[in-house]
Order: C-alpha cells, then sequence, then structure tokens
C-alpha cells in the first residue's frame, strides 16, 4: 500500500530539541494528515551531492553475489556506470560504495570495480575486527584511499552489542581509528544505537555513522528507550546520522489484513497487512526535524541507498525529498547535509573537477 503525500504522526514535533516533548514517536502511527506546500527558503539546486551510500554487486560472476539488490531490482547486477547514469542528471557528483557482501575478497573486486570510475570516490568494506586476520588484512587495503572504513551491524549475522565486550574486538575499533577511517552500522534498533555509545566510550577518536537512522521506528515498548539514546548521542560529536531510508515500508500498529485467511492453527490471529509506503516530505518531515535537532546540522550526511531503494524511493524522488527538506534551512546546512559533512567525517578525496573540496 502506498500513500502519496500523507502525513503519518503520532506526536506533534517542531523546533529542532532532541527532548521527549518535541519528539517523533515514528512513523508507524494512527493519524494521517494533508500535506502541506513545499517551505520557501535557500536555492539550493545547483548544491553538488555526495551520495554516501551505494551498494554494487553483480550475481553475474561465476561465483554469484550474497546479495542482489532489492526484489524490484531486476538483473542482479549494479555498477558505478548504471549509477550514474541517474545520478548525474540528479546533480550527484561523487558516491560513497557501501558493502553488499561478507566475502573477504569482495572487499577487493569493489576497489577494483570503482577505481576507474571517477564518480566513486570511496568504498565502506566488510571485515570482522574481531577476526585474527582483521589487522592485516585493514593494512592492506586502507593503503588505498577509496578504502575509507568498514560497516558492522545487523546484518551477516554480525552482533555490534555483543562485540563490545570483546577486547580483541574492540583493538580492532582502536586500529580503524589509527587508520582515520570510520565504522558504520548497520540496521538501527535501540540496541545497536546502544552500543555504538559503548564503542564511543571505549575508542573515542573513531568516527562512527549511523546507517539508515530514519527507517527506526520505535514501538511503544522501546520508544522511551530510544528517546534516552538519542538523546546521548546528541552529545558525542563523533557519532554522525546518515539521514537515508528516509521513505520506507512501514507496518501501521494494530493493522490487519482481511484479504487473506489466517492458517487454520491460528483462526484467532489474523495476517498482518502489507507495509505502508508513505512517499513525500510530509510524512517524515517531524522525523527529520527530531533527527536534526539530535544531530545538528554538522553531524548528517545523505544517503540514497540505490539500488536497495528501488521500488520504495527512487533516485530522483529521494533527491527531491530532502532538497524540498533542506530549501526551508540556510545554503549552508544544505551544503553541509549534500557534501560537507561528508568530507569531514569520510575524507574522501576528490577525484574530477565537479567534486567540491572544503580548501
Amino acid at each position: 500500500m502506498v500513500v502519496r503525500g500523507m502525513r503519518v504522526s503520532a506526536e506533534s514535533v517542531s523546533g529542532m530539541k532532541c527532548d521527549r516533548r518535541k519528539f517523533l514517536a515514528g512513523t508507524a502511527a494512527t493519524a494521517f494528515a494533508a500535506a502541506g506546500t513545499p517551505s520557501k527558503g535557500a536555492a539550493i539546486d545547483d548544491i553538488p551531492i555526495i551520495d554516501c551510500h551505494v551498494h554494487l554487486f553483480d550475481a553475474g560472476r561465476p561465483q554469484s553475489a550474497p546479495y542482489k539488490g532489492s526484489r524490484e531490482f531486476a538483473g542482479g547486477v549494479a555498477l558505478p556506470a548504471m549509477y550514474a547514469k541517474i545520478a548525474k542528471p540528479l546533480g550527484i557528483v561523487g558516491a560513497i560504495e557501501v558493502d553488499a557482501s561478507p566475502w573477504i575478497e569482495d572487499n577487493l573486486w569493489v576497489l577494483e570495480t570503482i577505481q576507474p570510475e571517477p564518480i566513486m570516490v570511496g568504498t565502506i568494506g566488510n571485515l570482522r575486527p574481531e577476526k585474527p586476520e582483521f589487522g592485516e588484512y585493514l593494512e592492506r587495503y586502507a593503503k588505498n584511499p577509496l578504502y575509507r572504513g568498514i560497516r558492522y551491524g545487523n546484518l551477516w549475522r554480525y552482533d555490534l552489542p555483543g562485540q563490545t565486550d570483546n577486547p580483541i574486538f574492540i583493538d580492532g575499533l582502536k586500529l580503524l581509528a589509527q587508520h582515520d577511517v570510520v565504522l558504520e552500522t548497520a540496521n538501527q534498533t535501540v540496541a545497536l544505537l546502544q552500543a555504538a555509545i559503548r564503542v564511543n566510550d571505549k575508542v573515542p577518536d573513531l568516527r562512527i555513522v549511523l546507517d539508515h537512522l530514519p527507517a527506526l521506528d520505535p514501538s511503544p515498548e522501546t520508544r522511551a528507550q530510544y528517546e534516552a539514546v538519542l538523546k546521548e548521542i546528541s552529545q558525542r560529536k563523533n557519532i554522525w546520522a546518515k539521514l537515508s531510508e528516509i521513505v520506507h515500508p512501514v507496518r501501521l500498529a494494530g493493522s490487519a489484513s482481511s484479504g487473506r485467511s489466517a492458517p487454520a492453527a491460528e483462526p484467532s490471529q489474523p495476517w498482518p497487512a502489507p507495509p505502508v509506503i508513505v512517499r513525500g516530505l510530509a510524512a517524515h518531515r517531524d522525523r527529520l526535524d527530531m533527527l536534526m535537532g539530535c544531530f545538528g546540522e554538522d553531524r548528517v550526511v545523505f544517503g540514497g541507498d540505490w539500488p536497495n531503494a528501488v521500488g520504495v524511493s527512487e533516485m530522483p524522488d529521494t533527491v527531491a525529498l530532502v532538497r524540498e527538506y533542506f530549501s526551508g534551512k540556510s545554503r549552508e546546512a544544505a551544503e553541509k547535509f549534500f557534501w560537507k559533512n561528508s568530507v569531514a567525517v569520510y575524507k574522501w578525496v576528490k577525484r574530477t573537477p565537479k567534486q567540491p573540496s572544503l580548501s
């Protein structure tokens, strides 16, 4: 089910503070309100964009690929040239690939794939700090300036919360900090956010990026914990938010589908309704306001999530949504979100004249 231009909100959130009174409970709510007119503000369409979340893979290889894109993404192949055709007309001048494979050899495959493609300014690889070979692999890959860090979180059965008390894992994260690259966490939960705080306590020099933070819809049971952890993170200057997956499938609380019959063994349990995809800024402005209030304009970056987002939010729609949102803010705030903050956190190196630089 897709609802366009509608608001999904359980609580009214206004202003730029990260506190309970002005907190968005989540998009999984019961009240839908009509969308307002786009806000008027700074002209920002000419600001170049660095996309901090792109997946690359090739299931056509003899070994195939462990991830092949969203259900709506056909072909099982996502390469830089395919992405560039979509991205360049939108004003995207650079992109950072984020791991789509737990296979150690795919760290090298990605580096070799993006090396001849100047639109690609970096990759976030997949290495496991708890493994004895981690230091050797990190030393090798980090020699390439395109290697900008690793992702570790709720994917490939990794367990960041469980690893934060493992001294070997923490030593590995210290090596990341020494190499001046980042740790990204994937597919947020309250437990994963709490783990990021513990990592920050133990390795304060390590820059941490929270992937897909807008997609975390706290339940009534976890809402208080979510608010508390975001309040704490708001004080942690080395923890950043990636505003990706703003539009995402949501199951509305208490909804159930009457279109299917329940299994005979559970006659009283209706099948849950299919997720709702709510498009348009009005549905997501409150949560964006809340996250901007927590992280400020200096610790947020853009992520398009191609091609994982295909069928949910196409790249033109994703860019249009965030451009509309930041058109209501200062040009400086928009520049920070669209590219300046990406330089600060990833420290990627400019590869083409169209790519901006801070110097």
